[in-house]
């Protein structure tokens, strides 16, 4: 193994389907999980003579985003002709944008405890999806191995917006955190649903290395449309792993298209990397440029609400950074302030937000009060239940006051403690995320009837007195 420190040199093309009710260039509506090739026409079918026309309110939420991504905001867009064949393709091209799209460059802020890090925007183009290709049989549920493949149109067409970063971003950990806050941006904007499980928000990963110090950039690896945040994480650690082991034993490293294998946590060649030649960009013949009027781009700047990264910084004046960057990356912000404005303290309605669901904001009084007073789990899940379905009253729960008497807990602790040896001595040896484990089991056993707090504090005392 060689001597040499090595540093990640990553970026992410990040893809949404914007929130449009129709398609990018015809009038078939989109539906999640419609019946297959339900939502066709001659346009995304690309029957001969068929003309795209461009939908307005894809422009708008692709300005919109680039407003909040201080992107430059052209004053004239061209579409463009991508072409490359595949079956989820019928045109034999994609209508894209490439040497003027609408959103040039810009910049992201990323909150971290050191301070806010600038992630480069290259830019933030609008497109159309393709369909969707379902491989059938074999173990994959890729095309390698496959029995045979359909194809599903109903989402070729889809307006989808690309945000391209620059290779700003030096860990796995960095990367996940600036995905997780742009798709909370691209939520609080409600330009899409940007959801991972249903495709709505995928990521292409660009990843090389270097030595530390060293200017300029070595061939990368491209991993093609990841849709977990955890995959996307093991993915680009195994590239960095791999890269690095090959430059060490002075193999080439080629600019490739990978797939990432979750079950062996390696990345197998796909393709050799396109470059923008290969797809002869040319302008859409049939769309006029697009030129925002000056009017729209002030009156959608207007609607961009504070940034996230804004409201990290203004939260860790009550919370640490951790928690304050996990309450609005996850978009759990808005409860944990409902209830501090109710009366809890910071810390606890902090907690609380991220535990518990969705509730009506005009709930937050009753339901700090009922946090308060340490009620029983059950009574406290029946609460927030009951909170999200509309309004509540705080004296049905009140009554139903948790178990915090130590005489009560010390045996039942004491058995806990006795019927789990392994978790106390990992505990012990230094692993204190075995704790809620114990807890959990004292809650069991008191049918949830004891306060947790209460059960927490006793479990240590004991545990440290051995």
């Amino acid at each position: 193994m060689g001597t040499t420190e090595w540093e990640l040199v990553c970026g992410l093309e990040v893809h949404a389907h914007l929130k449009t009710r129709t398609k990018m260039f015809c009038r078939c509506e989109l539906e999640y999980g419609g019946a297959e090739n339900t939502h066709t026409c001659p346009v995304c079918l690309a029957h001969p003579g068929a003309l795209p026309v461009p939908n307005a309110r894809a422009i708008e939420l692709t300005i919109l985003l680039g407003l909040a991504l201080d992107c430059e905001i052209a004053e004239r867009a061209v579409f463009a002709r991508k072409n490359y064949f595949y079956p989820d393709l019928p045109k034999g091209y994609q209508i894209s944008q490439y040497e003027a799209p609408l959103c040039g460059p810009g910049r992201f802020l990323l909150p971290t405890e050191a301070g806010d890090r600038e992630i480069g925007i290259v830019r933030a183009h609008l497109e159309e999806d393709a369909a969707k290709t379902v491989h059938a049989g074999g173990a994959t549920g890729r095309s390698v191995g496959a029995d045979y493949s359909l194809v599903d149109f109903n989402r070729g067409g889809t307006p989808l917006l690309e945000i391209v970063s620059a290779p700003d971003l030096r860990s796995a950990d960095e990367a996940m955190s600036y995905l997780r806050l742009l798709r909370q941006t691209i939520r609080e904007l409600d330009v899409s649903n940007a959801d991972m499980e249903k495709g709505t928000l995928r990521a292409d990963v660009n990843v090389s290395v270097r030595p530390a110090g060293e200017v300029g950039f070595r061939p990368r690896w491209e991993i093609k449309n990841m849709n977990s945040f955890r995959f996307i994480g093991r993915a680009i650690e195994a590239a960095f792993r791999q890269q690095v082991a090959a430059h060490e034993a002075g193999e080439e490293v080629a600019q490739s298209t990978y797939d990432y294998e979750p079950d062996t946590d390696r990345l197998t060649v796909h393709r050799s990397k396109e470059e923008a030649d290969d797809y002869r960009y040319f302008p859409e013949p049939d769309l006029v440029p697009v030129e925002p009027p000056a009017e729209l781009v002030e009156q959608l700047r207007g609607q961009v609400p504070e940034r996230p990264a804004d409201r990290i910084r203004r939260l860790t004046a009550e919370l640490d950074f951790a928690a304050a960057d996990e309450l609005v990356s996850t978009g759990n912000e808005w409860k944990a302030e409902a209830l501090a404005t109710a009366g809890l303290d910071w810390k606890t309605a902090a907690a609380v937000a991220m535990n518990r669901g969705d509730f009506l904001p005009e709930n937050a009084s009753v339901l700090a009060r009922i946090v308060e007073a340490n009620v029983t789990r059950e009574a406290l899940d029946e609460a927030f239940a009951a909170a999200a379905e509309g309004l509540i009253g705080a004296d049905a729960y009140l009554s139903r006051t948790a178990v915090g008497d130590e005489d009560t807990l010390a045996p039942v602790i004491d058995a806990v403690i006795a019927a789990n040896p392994e978790q106390v001595e990992t505990y012990r040896g230094g692993k204190e995320g075995v704790l809620g484990f114990l807890v959990g089991q004292v809650m069991r056993e008191t049918q949830g009837k004891a306060d947790p707090k209460v059960v927490n504090q006793l479990l240590r005392e004991k545990l440290r007195r051995g």
